[in-house]
């Protein structure tokens, strides 16, 4: 059973510079400072396009997690999406959506869907785990995504 996590954010900002700043590995890693979070990427580059595949790994509720996830849908500045390919789930997708509200703020909505593996207990861990853990995850990295574009523009 799939569980769907959302984290909606205003930001003052224009969307391509939070588009960016989404796709930026170094940005990403910074975010996620306190699991010791690394990622390796397949094109050698520091912003992820379509096609592109990362490797994190991270310490992560007591244990050492490596999952890679490849750029499966990208529309700048609007949206793009991104999914597991190896990884501890059975299945991992995370959408991220930007839209202008105008006034120079923007929504970003980050839309994960994620499917533990196990049957009923993966699922039952899922929802009393999991997803609330991934969710303040997410919610830590669109802070840190709404410092970066509101105080600067772009990676400090």
């Amino acid at each position: 059973m799939s569980k769907l996590i959302e984290v909606v954010s205003i930001i003052n900002a224009d969307a391509a510079t939070v588009f960016d700043l989404e796709l930026d590995v170094d940005v990403h890693t910074e975010s996620l400072a306190k699991s010791r979070e690394t990622a390796t990427t397949t094109s050698a580059c520091r912003r992820l396009g379509l096609g592109d595949e990362v490797t994190f790994r991270a310490r992560h509720l007591g244990r050492r997690w490596n999952m890679t996830s490849r750029i499966t849908a990208y529309n700048r500045p609007y949206h793009f999406v991104d999914e597991q390919t190896r990884g501890p789930f059975r299945a991992l997708r995370h959408e991220h959506h930007f839209a202008d509200l105008g006034d120079g703020r923007i929504r970003m909505t980050d839309r994960m869907t994620v499917c533990a593996p196990l049957g009923p207990l993966g699922a039952v861990v899922t929802r009393m785990l999991l997803a609330p853990y991934l969710q303040r995850l997410l919610a830590e990295r669109a802070a840190h995504i709404k410092r970066l574009a509101e105080t600067t523009g772009h990676r400090s």
